[in-house]
């Protein structure tokens, strides 16, 4: 059975972290390939202005053009309206069959019952819950006891770096070049991205 991690998130910007998660996450899981989706809409980013996707979406592809087994899916861009990953595992089962086995990697941190339709993502997809620094994830008290069997909790330590610190910085006018690709960085000076929040 082929297996596909499905990678989620904002990445405003893609980073180090994000890469590096998802390297060790494809090696433990036996994963044949692990597709970045950029969120288009997320609802759960209503209180912050994201940058737009086109530029989230063209950093990503920079950040995975030299990872093999790495690739970028614009699904959730193209789709109107808000992005929950329930649309976004149901297209995925279309594109590569329904007997495929899809993992939807997040961090542990954002697995909550609360999500869209949870009991219908959780049947249809497996998460694994990346840890991060500084988080304690305890899913016998975190998860409902229904959801344990389908969420895998990845302890690797990951590095300790977030969008929202590298956005700071840039701000800042701090220099990130270690944090994220070379190709990610000329692009955000290229397009004057995150000079004092900017997010046009």
């Amino acid at each position: 059975m082929r297996r596909i991690g499905i990678m989620g998130g904002t990445f405003d910007p893609i980073h180090f972290g994000h890469l590096v998660t998802a390297e060790k996450v494809q090696e433990a899981f036996s994963l044949n390939e692990v597709v970045f989706v950029p969120s288009g809409n997320p609802p759960h980013k209503k209180n912050r202005l994201v940058t737009k996707a086109v530029h989230r979406l063209a950093m990503v592809k920079l950040a995975v053009e030299n990872h093999p087994g790495f690739s970028v899916s614009s699904v959730e861009i193209e789709r109107e309206g808000y992005s929950y990953a329930l649309d976004t595992v149901d297209e995925f089962h279309r594109i590569y069959g329904a007997d495929t086995a899809l993992f939807f990697i997040t961090g542990a941190d954002a697995i909550l019952e609360t999500w869209h339709k949870a009991d219908e993502l959780m049947a249809k997809c497996e998460f694994i819950a990346a840890t991060r620094p500084g988080y304690h994830f305890d899913e016998e008290h975190v998860l409902p006891v229904a959801y344990q069997d389908r969420v895998h909790v990845f302890r690797e330590t990951a590095l300790a770096i977030s969008s929202s610190q590298i956005r700071r910085l840039l701000g800042d006018g701090a220099d990130v070049s270690k944090m994220i690709p070379q190709s990610v960085n000329n692009y955000i000076k290229t397009h004057g991205l995150y000079e004092k929040e900017s997010h046009d």
